[in-house]
């Protein structure tokens, strides 16, 4: 795989106690920086505040957020430089992803209920999956669970 066709997931963790209207800003100010330099945004997503796993400078949670994007490496230095130098951003981690490229979702209202619909849809055939899997009477009860149990869960 060239260099060309190289991708990167980069996670990063804001502050927890900052606005709403200020995470759009450096949402912005990180996509801003990475096309200057030279990198191809795919997807840009706020996750959301989650707890952290550990404390991390006092903060026991954090506003997740997962920028994807194409670039030919040189970009990824730069960009961290920048999260690093910035007081609000506590953590980030940069990871070049292997095989093909994401599809980027778009963030219109009509995609959304498109989107919601796929997954109801999947959600039924991954029951019906289960249904075809926990009827299997292939496997004995040597494990002493019954093929009832495992319908259930």
């Amino acid at each position: 795989m060239n260099d060309q066709q190289s991708y990167y997931e980069t996670m990063y963790i804001l502050r927890p106690d900052i606005a709403e209207d200020e995470v759009t800003n450096h949402i912005d100010k990180y996509n801003k920086l990475l096309k200057e330099f030279g990198g191809t945004i795919l997807d840009s997503q706020m996750r959301g505040k989650r707890r952290l796993a550990y404390q991390i400078a006092k903060h026991r949670e954090g506003i997740y957020v997962q920028l994807s994007h194409q670039g030919d490496g040189q970009h990824i230095f730069k960009i961290e430089k920048a999260m690093r130098l910035s007081e609000d951003v506590i953590r980030y981690m940069t990871v070049k992803q292997e095989g093909p490229l994401p599809t980027p979702r778009s963030s219109n209202k009509s995609s959304t209920q498109a989107d919601d619909k796929e997954n109801q849809e999947t959600k039924v055939e991954s029951k019906e999956k289960k249904i075809v899997v926990s009827t299997d009477t292939s496997t004995s009860e040597k494990d002493g669970t019954s093929i009832k149990e495992n319908a259930e869960s």
